[in-house]
């Protein structure tokens, strides 16, 4: 600890040092005809040779307004709002001599209100957006996903993808991690999936993708972060909206929502209340062929499994800010979920020789109960040191995850004659409960010439304790199955300390930034009566540098070209190391492996950008140790559980096309081929795999008269090689109609998912011995869905708010 207060000191001693440091600035207030401030009203800077937009602010409850961070140049204001006429200032000149201009008052005239209905401006938000560090997708641009969840949003997104296990992949990689609000998830695979869907897409803002992150991010995610940013109201009152929808596919599900946000001088109190039902449904189908070492079929396994499943979810979450001052402001958030998942799967399979000849069936009756809570506390600080954009940020947060998991397998064996030869049950109780703790600091110091300077510190805690107690029922009386029964518990420190620096010269711009993170770990399998204890520590010390250069091709900056690179570590979820053998069915289980290794990866863009109409990249990433799902076939049981592949390469090239056609047709086109290799020795295996995949993302947005707007969207991927899987081929079509009503205050939306039932999960297994395997897996994923939307209440002025940012990567490694 005494090391960790060092290095936070270090860093503010520093901050004090560099304070002397100044930048370009503008400023000024807007007043109107009665010499009464401007209040909430928006203020463009332009670039004076071509008009692009530098930045955007909101004036103050005085009028004033600020732009800081600039570069020596020419620039222009631009004010727009609905209640004044438009004004637009001569040319404004930052430079040596004049750093800092302080503009005289800006008087606006008033629009006549008799004459507002004849005049309609409306921005619309582009599909994507091309920043130097990150793409953007911004939520409000997709109809079909209206109602819905961020599931949805994430899989309409270019380049994501999800499998069978609800895994999400970032251009053909997986070890993405999903962040919310710049906070990790801590979850993974299917509870991740579960998790996105119990979070309602109308409180989202927008999805930023990452290839490499800055190092102001956890370096954790060897494929790079996703964030999914939630909406924040920006201005003063009381206002908020409601979202009910209501789908009907083989199943109906219902999603209720309410956003809310008050603000005055003082305060700002935020929220949202979720509730939602759906009973999604899996017709999952298994083929496996056994061999013998000649290559002959010895015999064949089949399996059909009907899975039902009920899930009732409620998420909350509300924040209160308090402004000490213009400068300082602390603030505290609370959030939960709930979340029951009752789930019935009905399952046959039966064994045959190698003509098809029945052997033996197998009926079983599998139930599982799945009590999911999370619940976390935020506490965060922010002081503005000066008036430049100097400041100083703190957030400490705790966040507790409780899974309660029930499980009875009930199997009847019978032979061709169809006689009952046996029957077994077994019942589990798998309780698990995960804490964790986060202190994390910032400093920001604009410096002159448009530099930035950035560092912080972060320390994170995570304790987990899991317990898996199964009970074979043998004449109403429950056994102890020592076999499967065990108690694991996993500690982790991590210590995490980074610089980050970013400024323009002439037509370039840097970004650069290092980190260093120690992992200290330490894992206990308590064993039983059968199963011996076992332990294991790690601690390891790494460095993950980042780097982006920005060069515009002319002087308007309309061309440009951005190469970057970044080194990335993927630590093992926390349940992966867990070393329990969990049974899925009779013939398949899931085990952890304590003994994974972290992965890490190098990753290199380069991309050419034309305005915000077509950019195209360029992409490398070459990994060792990456941690994916491997399968074993042991005396024909199918065992599933992470390994890590040796080494991993990836390239792909990506072309994004965002059109307007004209005033009432938008499209944006995404293209993708990636080419994947992987080189490992898996269990009695070698594995050498590649192949190459085209993928591609179509959304086009229609805006009609008198309210009404539609969505066309549809993707597109061929079959992807994912070390031992083959992901087979799969699309979707998606149409949606909107319409405003009540004054423009609510909108009725109806949407149809998958109209052509083309999105089926099927896949080949390779890599196994002596055994061949395949699987088809058709979910509920065609339905139709009507969502009303209303908007309330008043809006006045903007205040400035802090989105705390303390938890950042451990989220992303816990299962539910």
């Amino acid at each position: 600890m005494k090391n960790q207060i060092k290095a936070l000191v270090a860093f503010l001693f520093l901050s004090g040092i560099l304070n002397a440091q100044t930048n370009f600035s503008i400023t000024g207030k807007l007043i109107d005809k009665d010499q009464k401030p401007g209040i909430g009203i928006q203020i463009t800077l332009l670039q004076a040779k071509d008009n692009s937009i530098v930045k955007i602010e909101i004036s103050d409850n005085d009028g004033n307004f600020s732009f800081s961070n600039l570069n020596e140049n020419d620039y222009k204001l631009l004010v727009e709002d609905i209640g004044f006429k438009r004004y637009q200032s001569e040319i404004i000149s930052l430079n040596a001599a004049n750093p800092n201009r302080n503009l005289p008052p800006i008087s606006l005239t008033t629009n006549d209100l008799n004459k507002l209905d004849e005049v309609v401006i409306t921005k619309k938000k582009p599909f994507v957006e091309n920043k130097i560090d990150r793409t953007v997708v911004n939520v409000d641009a997709f109809i079909t996903a209206a109602g819905g969840d961020a599931m949805d949003i994430l899989e309409k997104s270019p380049g994501i993808s999800v499998d069978q296990n609800g895994t999400i992949t970032f251009k053909g990689k997986s070890g993405v991690q999903v962040f919310i609000d710049d906070k990790p998830t801590y979850l993974s695979g299917a509870e991740l999936e579960a998790y996105l869907k119990s979070l309602p897409a109308s409180t989202l803002d927008k999805i930023e993708l990452m290839t490499n992150p800055p190092a102001k991010y956890d370096a954790a995610g060897g494929a790079g972060i996703i964030n999914i940013v939630s909406k924040r109201s920006k201005t003063k009152g009381f206002n908020g909206n409601l979202t009910s929808r209501v789908s009907q596919g083989k199943r109906s599900g219902n999603r209720q929502g309410l956003n809310f946000n008050y603000m005055n001088n003082k305060i700002r109190l935020f929220g949202n209340i979720g509730f939602a039902e759906q009973n999604p449904i899996n017709d999952l189908f298994i083929f496996r062929k056994f061999k013998d070492n000649s290559g002959n079929a010895t015999s064949l396994f089949y399996q059909n499994s009907f899975i039902d499943t009920k899930v009732q979810s409620k998420n909350a979450r509300i924040g209160l800010d308090y402004y000490l001052s213009d400068k300082t402001t602390i603030g505290l958030g609370l959030s939960g979920i709930l979340r029951n998942n009752n789930q019935n799967s009905d399952v046959r399979s039966e064994i045959t020789d190698a003509n098809s000849v029945l052997d033996s069936s197998i009926i079983a009756y599998n139930k599982q109960k799945q009590k999911f809570k999370n619940g976390g506390i935020t506490l965060n600080f922010r002081h503005e040191l000066d008036s430049l954009g100097q400041r100083l940020t703190v957030d400490v947060d705790y966040l507790k995850y409780d899974t309660a998991v029930k499980q009875t397998f009930n199997n009847y064996i019978y032979q061709p004659d169809n006689t009952l030869s046996s029957q077994d049950e077994l019942k589990g109780d798998l309780p698990s409960d995960i804490d964790i703790y986060s202190l994390k600091s910032d400093y920001t110091l604009p410096m002159k010439n448009g530099s930035t300077f950035e560092a912080g510190y972060k320390v994170s805690y995570t304790k987990t304790d899991n317990i898996a107690d199964y009970r074979d029922v043998i004449n109403n009386e429950e056994i102890p199955n020592y076999a499967t029964s065990n108690h694991f518990k996993y500690d982790e420190i991590i210590n995490a300390a980074y610089v980050n620096f970013s400024t323009n010269y002439k037509r370039f711009s840097f970004q650069t930034g290092l980190r260093v993170e120690n992992t200290e770990s330490k894992g206990n399998q308590l064993g039983n009566i059968e199963q011996p204890a076992s332990k294991f520590k790690r601690n390891y010390t790494n460095l993950f540098p980042t780097v982006y250069v920005q060069y515009k091709l002319d002087s308007i900056g309309d061309n440009s070209l951005v190469i970057n690179y970044g080194r990335r570590i993927n630590r093992p979820y926390f349940q992966d190391l867990n070393p329990f053998v969990s049974p899925l069915d009779r013939f398949t289980f899931y085990s952890g492996n304590p003994f994974l290794n972290p992965s890490f990866a190098n990753n290199y863009e380069l991309s050419y950008r034309y305005k915000s109409i077509f950019s195209t990249t360029l992409s490398y990433g070459a990994s060792t140790d990456d941690i994916y799902e491997t399968i074993e076939i042991n005396d024909g049981i199918y065992y599933s559980r992470p390994g890590n592949i040796g080494k991993s390469e990836f390239f792909s090239l990506n072309a994004s096309l965002q059109l307007e056609l004209n005033k009432w047709w938008s499209t944006n086109i995404y293209n993708e081929v990636t080419h994947t290799r992987y080189k490992s020795k898996l269990y009695t295996e070698d594995l050498e795999s590649s192949g190459t995949f085209w993928s591609i993302n179509i959304n086009n947005s229609f805006k009609f008269q008198k309210g009404w707007s539609a969505e066309l969207s549809g993707n597109y991927h061929t079959d992807i090689i994912s070390a031992q899987f083959v992901i087979l081929s799969r699309s979707s079509i998606n149409i949606g109609v909107q319409k405003k009503i009540l004054q423009d205050k609510a909108t009725i939306k109806l949407s149809g998912n998958d109209i052509f039932y083309s999105n089926l999960n099927n896949g080949i297994i390779r890599n196994l011995q002596n055994t061949e395997a395949n699987w088809r897996n058709k979910l509920d994923s065609r339905f139709v869905a009507l969502t009303f939307t209303y908007s309330f209440g008043k809006s006045f002025a903007p205040k400035k708010q802090y989105d705390a940012n303390g938890a950042e990567s451990e989220k992303n490694r816990v299962k539910s």
